[in-house]
């Protein structure tokens, strides 16, 4: 089901899952330039729309909201608890040292530069993300990434760190990797969860654009 403004995925009397595009806003911001965004859009079709977790402004993909006080309080203590499971994927460019592994670097808020993020070993929160490469080109790489903690811009900092800044990406990327495409290169492709009632497993998945 869709509609013009919303790509809803799944939804029910308790919750619904839409494809977030990407540079769309989750949650509206200050200013009547930065009113678009999910939950004004998931709030024009359902007024009780809660959201529940976000995804950045330029990623796309699958973002879960709720349409009862009850569902998101459960729904977020899924998130706080790591009972859910993300997987996205992303193509990068640069050299990677391995096929899969984990990457586990702290991450902290870069305040003079906020809302970027830094590794800070000092003060930064523990931070991890498992990858596995999927398809090479070249230097070009399409990788799934999980994220086991779920840091402000864990992935694109991780993915950086590594040698391997995503494609697109403004805030982290060279500049003639932002010039490979016109957006991130980053894709919230899977969401798993329990129903807030039934708990039943749930399993969403956003289509690839990239």
């Amino acid at each position: 089901m869709a509609v013009p403004s919303l790509n809803i995925l799944y939804e029910d009397d308790q919750i619904l899952v839409v494809n977030k595009p990407a540079n769309l806003l989750s949650v509206a911001g200050r200013g009547p330039e930065n009113q678009d965004s999910i939950q004004t859009r998931a709030g024009a079709l359902y007024p009780q729309a809660l959201v529940v977790h976000r995804l950045d402004c330029a990623t796309s993909g699958v973002m879960l909201l709720a349409k009862t006080k009850s569902a998101q309080s459960e729904l977020m203590r899924q998130f706080r608890e790591r009972e859910t499971h993300k997987e996205y994927q992303a193509i990068t460019w640069g050299d990677c040292p391995a096929d899969e592994g984990n990457i586990e670097l702290p991450l902290i808020t870069d305040w003079p530069n906020r809302p970027k993020q830094k590794i800070c070993y000092e003060a930064g929160k523990p931070s991890l993300t498992r990858y596995k490469v999927l398809e090479q080109a070249g230097r070009r790489r399409r990788l799934l990434l999980i994220p086991v903690t779920g840091r402000s811009h864990q992935l694109r900092v991780h993915t950086m760190a590594l040698g391997m800044p995503i494609i697109g990406d403004r805030f982290y990327a060279p500049e003639p990797v932002i010039a490979m495409a016109d957006r991130l290169l980053l894709h919230a492709h899977t969401l798993t969860f329990h129903h807030p009632s039934t708990k039943a497993a749930i399993t969403c998945r956003a289509p690839l654009p990239f």
